[in-house]
């Protein structure tokens, strides 16, 4: 494998399960020393001990709706390391609900989770990046909201298309310190979560997606290196949609080959 990365450190957040998890390990794989973060130790001791094979990884407690908790993540990582190359701002919740049953607290805190998290992860990483002379910011964002949508997920559609119009104006007042912002976009990817909505959604997805599988955690991984590595180097303020094609039929009928009379 090509190292993408080598030399480089990273943090990433939401980084102990899931997509997270599978960027922390395309990243190790590409050379990266990375700092994982996520609010539960026990499943942060876990991550490491499965992935420290593939190269220098670390992690420290944070939930990344608190200033102080972030403060704390980016201190740790530059008493470690020195430097932030990548930042990977991947923390992201989505529980389903629907609009006439929504509550005003489950707006706020996925809201707060998934924007304001993002926020604040960026701000803090913003000073030390300057300081070096440069770096790479990623975004998880998702297919839904920016692109499409799905019943159930208009509070998280609201929150992914929100970090794309932060991403825009980030990517423009960074841009002049040598700071560069990006997004991938996954669609249906193999996780702890997408697992839990049972196996007919899966199937249900399988056939909607082209290329007739649901994506790898480190498939999002791969893309978020690119992004992060000096390859894209003149890149900035882009998306990446990593989903195996299937935001392209106009409807499942759409992939059917016609047949020769």
């Amino acid at each position: 494998m090509t190292r993408l990365l080598e030399g480089k450190f990273a943090i990433i957040t939401g980084g102990s399960k899931g997509i997270g998890k599978g960027i922390a390990e395309a990243f190790l794989k590409h050379g990266a020393t990375v700092v994982i973060a996520s609010r539960k130790e026990q499943d942060l001791q876990k991550t490491v001990e499965e992935l420290s094979s593939f190269g220098q990884i670390s992690y420290v407690v944070a939930d990344v709706s608190k200033t102080e908790d972030i403060q704390r993540m980016v201190s740790a990582t530059i008493e470690r390391h020195g430097r932030i190359d990548v930042l990977c701002s991947n923390v992201g919740i989505y529980p389903m609900s629907l609009i006439e049953d929504m509550t005003e607290e489950e707006w706020d805190y996925i809201n707060t989770i998934n924007v304001k998290g993002m926020f604040l992860s960026i701000k803090e990483c913003i000073p030390h990046m300057k300081k070096q002379g440069g770096g790479s910011i990623v975004i998880t964002s998702s297919i839904t909201g920016p692109i499409t949508g799905f019943a159930g997920w208009s509070h998280y559609g609201a929150t992914k298309a929100a970090q794309l119009g932060f991403m825009r104006s980030a990517a423009i007042e960074l841009a002049p310190y040598g700071i560069r912002v990006n997004a991938v976009l996954p669609g249906n990817i193999v996780s702890e979560g997408l697992l839990s909505l049972g196996e007919e959604y899966l199937d249900i997805m399988k056939r909607s997606i082209p290329l007739g599988t649901l994506g790898d955690p480190q498939d999002v991984g791969n893309a978020a290196a690119f992004l992060a590595s000096d390859l894209a180097k003149f890149i900035t303020g882009q998306t990446i949609v990593v989903d195996g094609g299937q935001i392209l039929p106009e409807s499942t009928e759409a992939m059917e080959l016609p047949t020769k009379e």
